[in-house]
């Protein structure tokens, strides 16, 4: 399961987050990277998904 989290956190990355801690600090955490930079929303939701 988190193989495909990781994809989804590679194609849409909040999505990824949401699938991992639901409406939490860490989604809007990484809408808000996300839309500042693409590459820094990846990174959050990578290690997001790592670390849990």
């Amino acid at each position: 399961m988190d193989l495909i989290r990781i994809i989804f956190a590679i194609l849409l990355p909040p999505l990824g987050v949401f699938l991992q801690v639901g409406f939490a600090g860490a989604f809007w955490l990484n809408i808000l990277l996300t839309l500042l930079g693409y590459i820094p929303g990846i990174i959050h939701a990578v290690w997001i998904i790592a670390r849990r």
